[in-house]
């Protein structure tokens, strides 16, 4: 094979310079170099350069959204039963959870799971009993604090058991606020302080749940509302306010849902999910309901909708031991972004199909 050009150049270019070195030539170059007047204009004129690395401002775990005083508060996630039978309502500290899961209950009503972790309350409430679904829901963010008043033994001997930690603040006075003009069974309400102060040395914040984005994924229906019927008294529409970028809550179609501070309920993200849903073995009541069991884990799946930005998007679910997030992935195997944000979690019987309006 022939030599190169370039390699040619490489090898006669030693001789070159001995050769000038030789006859004086190679001093008399450099020195002309040296003293060039556009060669010393250039070279004062090269600035040095320095490299600064951004380092990324901490986001809070389950929101997406700056830190609080760019701080993520060193403590687990801490969730909240809170009851949602229409005489609850207007409850309180909704609009300050990170996520809230609302859950089916016996008798065809609904309760809340409110998870906060980078925002507090000073009132949250009205709290009630725990459900053995608060496993499942909650056993995905390590080791939350559940705070609630009381259970049924075989649920609470099942939460003892797993990796959650039992607040139970009706078993003292010293952990309830009990608010002028409430009356039982919704009188119970705490704080971020009382619960959070009864595990004091837990500072490990929880992992993600969901990926977040501000970019719009691809695809999606553009939707205005999304209507779940739970039950009589729980028939739940979001709509969509593109003014305020959130899905607004409201009942049976037209009755904003409104917490008692005067907000109206919203979030920028609802994610549908469709579980499986069985009763017993334990009544929960003295009037027959059987407990409410959802098929949330190990290795269980279902079809869900992610609703952002006026969108729908449809999507697969998965999950695999109780400790594993939920992932929400789209046609191509690949998980939804949500808007950086609050969320909630509709869990919704696979028996009762949400309806959306264009």
């Amino acid at each position: 094979m022939g030599t190169s050009e370039n390699q040619r150049s490489r090898a006669r270019r030693p001789f070159t310079w001995y050769a000038l070195a030789g006859t004086g030539l190679a001093g008399l170059l450099l020195a002309a170099c040296s003293s060039s007047p556009a060669h010393h204009d250039a070279a004062s004129r090269v600035k040095p350069t320095s490299t600064t690395s951004t380092t990324p401002k901490p986001t809070c775990p389950l929101t997406g959204l700056p830190a609080p005083d760019g701080t993520v508060p060193q403590r687990p996630a801490m969730a909240v039963k809170i009851d949602n039978y229409p005489t609850a309502r207007p409850q309180s500290a909704l609009d300050k959870a990170d996520i809230v899961f609302e859950e089916p209950v016996e008798g065809g009503i609904t309760r809340y799971v409110a998870v906060f972790q980078c925002q507090s309350s000073s009132l949250i409430g009205p709290v009630r009993s725990a459900r053995n679904i608060d496993i499942g829901i909650l056993g995905q963010l390590g080791s939350p604090l559940l705070a609630h008043v009381g259970g049924i033994n075989p649920v609470l001997a099942n939460i003892n058991a797993s990796p959650l930690v039992n607040v139970d603040i009706g078993q003292s006075n010293s952990l309830m606020i009990h608010p002028p003009g409430k009356v039982s069974p919704d009188a119970d309400y705490t704080s971020s302080a009382i619960v959070y102060g009864t595990h004091p040395t837990m500072t490990t914040p929880p992992q993600p749940l969901f990926p977040y984005s501000t970019a719009i994924p691809a695809g999606g229906t553009p939707v205005s509302s999304v209507n779940i019927d739970f039950s009589g008294t729980s028939n739940v529409t979001w709509k969509w306010n593109p003014t305020t970028n959130t899905f607004q809550r409201f009942y049976n179609g037209t009755t904003p849902d409104m917490l008692a501070d005067g907000t109206q309920n919203q979030t920028p993200n609802v994610v549908v999910q469709y579980v499986q849903i069985s009763y017993g073995p334990w009544y929960e009541n003295d009037l027959g309901g059987l407990e409410v069991q959802a098929d949330l884990y190990p290795n269980a799946s279902g079809t869900a909708v992610v609703y952002r930005n006026g969108k729908a998007f449809q999507a697969t679910w998965h999950r695999g031991a109780l400790g594993s997030p939920t992932q929400f992935d789209n046609a191509f195997g690949v998980p939804i972004p949500l808007e950086p944000g609050t969320t909630w979690v509709e869990l919704v019987p696979n028996t009762i199909m949400a309806t959306t309006t264009p």
